[in-house]
């Protein structure tokens, strides 16, 4: 009741030597009911010992510190705050946060103060670059605060306890050793994911990101990591849709990586971009963002889980994945000119541009997509007025109608009467050439694909929409599943959407 720290900083003293002691002849039976008791005491004992004065984080410092008895000294060990290419540099404790926005809040019972971590760039070391240029800076990393004491029975009667904070985050370990046991750690994956998304201002790319290609609004290359590259573990790659943004994943998330079955063998990736965009310009950047990540990450190629990689994309997310899947030849060449490419006169800067846009093969190290809500044969709404309406309100990348604005005016482009290069909601729109010639082209047959389609309304799927895709839009032959769920556009953080997802990746690995 006092609030005061030196009576919390004794209680997880107490504790601990009460949970773990140091000869396995005093150990208390896991079943005891006092043990659940002693760990919420020794938990909250060290997150509220060590608050700052005002409350708000969590102060993992060495030093001496006053017990009601004695005194706490506290070392640290300073490599346990290095995470991929950041140092941990603040800590809130998310023990007692309100979750808001996501439906169901995972943690895992263990000893240690649950926080959520800020993080900072740390050295120049080179090889720390590709986690700091894909891990978003106002990322809050669940990690766990151990104070191990040094033979806790002794030091309370002598009044002056000795203890070590260590610092484990959710992704590197769930145990901590003591005493030759394994015990578990205290996790709070949820809220640190529901922390970070408070207020983050991913929120504000979604409109602002479909209606102005900005470069400066993404990270690096647009691929994003939630945490540093793990050996071993296959990614999964979730790309977003038209006035959306990564954030819209977080729901999926939160239910696959806590996950016993998926934790620990898949890493999940997002992909940033700006909606307004060619879809062709958009699916260039993401198949050499996966080209760069790869090259960074394993050059010589020694991890096979690299070369597992699955991509789900939902709404324009889903074309852009299927453009992963397919080897184009001349077919979107043959969309805009009917004059053989290499026979084009064009700058040199501007040819490199279009053959990556439009000639390319399947992602090689790439082995299953999911289809989510996808237009695969346009979407009703990018028509008409709602057309014109959104194509004046986008602005497409300076860089790009700079590069191409000379090829629009050649000869050879006269027959598409082309004033201005098309955006995403051209490319959506029902009918159209390059919607056309997409679903001409089949996926690779080293690939395999799942569809799950959106619709609202109960009865046959025939003239059913999601409110944006209709089902004969979405519906695509030749994949391996097709999953119906009732429900609007927006359905991956719909229960049934996920279950299926689940699935899949439990399929990927062999697991029922």
């Amino acid at each position: 009741r006092s609030g005061k720290q030196e009576y919390y900083l004794a209680a997880a003293a107490y504790a601990y030597a009460f949970l773990l002691p140091e000869r396995e002849d005093m150990a208390i039976r896991p079943i005891d009911p006092r043990a659940r008791l002693a760990v919420d005491l020794y938990n909250w004992g060290v997150s509220r010992g060590l608050t700052s004065a005002n409350s708000e984080e969590v102060l993992l410092e060495a030093g001496t510190r006053a017990l009601p008895f004695g005194e706490m000294t506290l070392t640290v060990e300073p490599s346990q705050f290095i995470w991929g290419g950041y140092r941990f540099k603040r800590f809130i404790p998310v023990g007692e946060f309100v979750v808001r926005g996501l439906l169901n809040r995972y943690r895992e019972a263990g000893v240690g103060a649950a926080l959520a971590a800020e993080v900072e760039p740390v050295g120049s070391d080179s090889a720390a670059e590709p986690a700091r240029k894909r891990i978003p800076p106002r990322i809050k990393v669940p990690v766990t605060a151990f104070v191990r004491f040094v033979e806790p029975l002794r030091t309370i009667l002598e009044g002056k306890i000795q203890g070590r904070i260590e610092l484990y985050a959710a992704d590197q370990a769930t145990t901590v050793r003591v005493a030759e046991r394994d015990v578990p750690l205290e996790l709070e994956p949820t809220a640190a994911l529901a922390l970070q998304l408070e207020g983050a201002p991913v929120w504000d790319f979604e409109f602002a990101g479909f209606r102005l290609a900005d470069p400066q609004q993404i990270l690096g290359d647009g691929l994003i990591m939630m945490h540093p590259y793990r050996p071993g573990r296959i990614p999964v790659v979730l790309v977003h849709g038209t006035a959306s943004s990564p954030a819209r994943w977080a729901e999926m998330i939160n239910e696959l990586t806590n996950d016993p079955s998926i934790r620990g063998r898949y890493q999940f990736w997002l992909f940033q971009y700006s909606t307004g965009q060619p879809i062709l310009y958009s699916a260039m950047l993401l198949r050499r963002a996966l080209h760069n990540v790869v090259n960074e990450l394993d050059p010589d190629g020694k991890d096979p889980a690299l070369r597992q990689m699955v991509i789900a994309g939902h709404s324009q997310g889903g074309l852009l994945t299927k453009l992963m899947a397919i080897k184009s030849g001349n077919r979107f060449w043959e969309v805009v000119s009917s004059e053989p490419f290499d026979q084009l006169e064009m700058a040199a800067e501007t040819r490199a541009l279009l053959r990556e846009a439009e000639f390319f093969d399947p992602v090689p190290n790439l082995k299953r997509v999911v289809f989510v809500a996808t237009p695969h044969r346009g979407s009703y709404q990018a028509t008409g007025w709602v057309l014109n309406l959104l194509n004046r309100v986008i602005r497409l990348p300076g860089t790009l109608v700079s590069q191409l604005g000379d090829v629009l005016v050649n000869p050879a482009f006269a027959q598409l009467h082309m004033s201005r290069l098309p955006t995403s909601v051209d490319n959506m729109s029902p009918g159209h050439p390059f919607l056309r010639a997409l679903n001409d082209l089949a996926i690779d047959p080293g690939i395999t694909a799942h569809s799950i389609i959106a619709a609202l309304g109960d009865g046959p799927l025939t003239g059913r929409t999601d409110g944006v895709v209709a089902y004969e839009s979405a519906h695509i032959e030749g994949v391996e599943s097709e999953k119906v769920v009732r429900s609007g556009h927006s359905t991956q953080a719909n229960p049934e959407t996920i279950n299926e997802m689940r699935r899949i990746l439990r399929e990927h690995i062999g697991v029922r």
